[in-house]
């Protein structure tokens, strides 16, 4: 076990769970500090989740379950944790992520059809402010507006060779002030923030809903209904079909026909180009603070992505803003850059 450079307290975990005999084998990593492990003893298997405080939060990931579960959303059964440590004991949903399916023949749009559904589904209903004890907050401006100003942070140095001076921070905030307001529609629905293929099983032996595994959740809030639609729709890691993009917009409006068609579209805009600003400075940071370049591939999609949101009417502040400071001929795509 010390081979796989397990936390402290995994073999005791392990051992207090039946699971004490069990091979164990690193499964791959994500971009946050959590980590995970395939757990198999004779024909049982699990995954265990190391998801170290305080820069995780295990308590909340077993909270989110519950309420997903409860609604017939297939996220990972909690067979056991220590949320004091960070460890969870979770049902192995495999291997078949949904890039993994599609690249093995699935049919691409009914995945994203069904992964659309769960989606509205959860959407139906306001989220609530407590889920098991764990408080889930908004996602208020103040955070987008850390968020974008990532893009600054770590972004704009490797394209102008300096850091970005108040004066300019200022216009760029203002630009955004401008069009948070029009983000916020139906702003009380669930947010599970990176709601994309990474994280998303397809189990195709389930029914309905059900077919559609979820991963990464607990950092859950309550906010903007169109954020987990664009995330889906607008994978900064994969190209989804453009025909798709209005057909499950479409979709998912149908049955959510309380919401604002306008309204809604305003704030998927305004959401998708919020989200690919910080998704530029985080693919940036996790290479230069983190040691992770893998990600820098996939940096001109994003650019692509953020320049399709900055097109819609109610983004022209921000679409001036980068116009005039990070126009297209400015940009880079890190090639060899690690």
């Amino acid at each position: 076990m010390a081979d796989l450079n397990l936390p402290a307290g995994a073999k005791p975990f392990l051992e207090a769970h039946g699971w004490g005999g069990a091979e164990i084998a690193p499964l791959a990593g994500d971009a946050s500090f959590r980590r995970y492990f395939r757990v198999r003893d004779g024909d049982r298997r699990a995954v265990l989740m190391d998801a170290p405080p305080p820069n995780e939060n295990c308590a909340a990931f077993v909270a989110i379950d519950a309420y997903l579960a409860a609604r017939g959303i297939s996220v990972p059964q909690v067979f056991a944790s220590d949320t004091a440590q960070g460890l969870a004991l979770l049902e192995d949903l495999g291997d078949s992520m949904f890039v993994r399916a599609i690249d093995g023949g699935a049919d691409e749009a009914e995945l994203y059809r069904a992964a659309t559904d769960v989606l509205a589904h959860l959407h139906a209903d306001p989220m609530v402010e407590t889920v098991g004890g764990h408080a889930v907050g908004p996602y208020a401006e103040e955070r987008m507006a850390r968020e974008v100003a990532l893009v600054l942070d770590w972004h704009w140095p490797e394209l102008k060779g300096g850091a970005a001076d108040d004066a300019l921070r200022a216009s760029y905030a203002a630009a955004w002030a401008a069009v948070w307001p029009l983000a916020r529609a139906h702003d009380d629905r669930l947010v599970q923030l990176d709601y994309h293929s990474p994280n998303l099983m397809w189990l195709p032996e389930r029914g309905g809903l059900a077919r559609v595994g979820v991963l990464d959740f607990q950092d859950a809030m309550r906010g903007p209904a169109a954020y987990d639609l664009v995330s889906l729709i607008q994978d900064p890691r994969r190209d989804v079909p453009p025909a798709l993009e209005p057909a499950l917009i479409d979709r998912y409006l149908a049955a959510c026909p309380a919401f604002d068609r306008e309204a809604f579209a305003a704030s998927y805009a305004v959401l998708g180009a919020q989200r690919a600003a910080r998704i530029l400075g985080v693919f940036v940071r996790l290479w230069r603070r983190d040691g992770k370049p893998g990600y820098l591939k996939h940096i001109p999609r994003v650019w692509s992505l953020l320049d399709r949101n900055l097109a819609h009417p109610a983004l022209a502040p921000v679409a001036q803003w980068f116009d005039a400071n990070l126009p297209p001929s400015v940009r880079r795509d890190f090639t060899g850059a690690a």
